[in-house]
Order: C-alpha cells, then structure tokens, then sequence
C-alpha cells in the first residue's frame, strides 16, 4: 500500500496564462507542505508538455512526489514518480509495462463498475469523482456525492483518491466519508500557499 498523503494537489496547465505562473504556484504549494502533486496539460503538445514537466521537476526535485496525467511515456523521460489514467486513456496495464513495477500508478473511476474494473489491475490507488459540481473539466462525468465516495470505499481496499469540486468547506466530510485523499484544483489556484496550509490544517 502506498502511503497517500491527505492532500492531492493538481496543477491543470488551463488554469494558468503563462508557465511561469503555473511553476510559481508549484513553487508554493512545495513550500506549504504539499508532497504529491499531479501535472494535468490537456492540451499541449508533448514537447511542451516535457518541457513544463522538466521545469517542476527542477524546481520540486524530491520534495514532492510528481505524477504525470496520462502520457506514462513523458512520466519516464521527465523523471516523474508515477503517471494517472482516466477511462479514455492508455489502459492501467499499458501503463504500467511503460512505466515499470515502482513507479505509482492511478486510475481515475467514475461508477461502481469502473471501480471494481480498476480494482483488479495494478493501480496503487484508485480515483473517484466528480463527488461535487466541477468547472475543470469541459464534459464531467455525473456526480456521485459522497454516497459515491461510500461506495468506492466499499469495493476497494486500494488508497481512494476523491476528486471533484472539493474544497476547503468540504473535504472534512469527503474524508469521513471513506476517502484517503482530495484532489484539489481549483480552491489552491489562488493564494496557493495559504490555500494549500489552510487544506492540510483542515484534513490533519
């Protein structure tokens, strides 16, 4: 079992104008205590991707576990510790024959089937979401509240990963409801270091 921490942080490069915006905020979240954080480029191209990538790895170094979405190939090159799959993306065990037996590997879930599916592969943890209304994604998946959050904990002993609208009002009761983690995206953009302290001040 990998050792999740409470707080999931995830810098969306659509959230951000310009890169040097988006490697201060990863700066800050560093220096607030946050040690995993995910890098989430929906629309670059690999170079880019590699290079943005390369930069956080750079400015993070071993303080905080880097995970890449989706491209476990850039994962490798890049040096990051693991990469996170959603339903459309390469499958998990593609994934891990890229990517190798240590590296960490996450799979985005968004119904109790895709949880049991992901269950039986070689994810280190499992996500589940939306639990709340999103605006980061353009085609969110329905929400499944944190009944859905009670569910997942019920189909799985993997680490559990909430994701979704999850904010510092909330993710108490996220938490309680059978979560190991929160993914957060949106509610660190602004005043990332506060926001990120306030986080693990609420969660413990």
């Amino acid at each position: 079992m990998i050792p999740l921490p409470r707080l999931y942080a995830i810098l969306d490069s659509s959230c951000f104008q310009q890169v040097g915006a988006l490697l201060a905020t990863a700066e800050e979240l560093g220096q607030a205590g946050v040690t995993l954080l995910q890098y989430r480029n929906k629309s670059g191209n690999a170079r880019q991707m590699l290079q943005e990538a390369q930069e956080l790895k750079r400015i993070l170094g071993n303080s905080v576990k880097l995970i890449m979405n989706d491209r476990a190939d850039l994962a490798l090159i890049a040096g990051f510790d693991g990469v996170h799959v959603g339903q459309d993306d390469l499958s998990p065990e593609g994934a891990r024959k890229v990517i190798g037996p240590s590296l960490w590997l996450g799979v985005s879930t968004h119904n109790p089937e895709q949880v049991r599916g992901a269950n039986k592969t070689s994810a280190d943890y499992i996500a589940v979401g939306p639990v709340f209304a999103t605006a980061s994604k353009a085609n969110p998946d329905p929400i499944i509240g944190l009944e859905g959050v009670r569910q997942a904990r019920a189909l799985t002993q993997k680490p559990l990963v909430a994701i979704g609208g999850i904010t510092r009002l909330n993710c108490r009761s996220v938490i309680e409801a059978g979560a190991d983690s929160v993914a957060v995206i949106s509610d660190l953009v602004r005043e990332p270091g506060k926001s990120a302290e306030e986080f693990l001040r609420i969660l413990g």
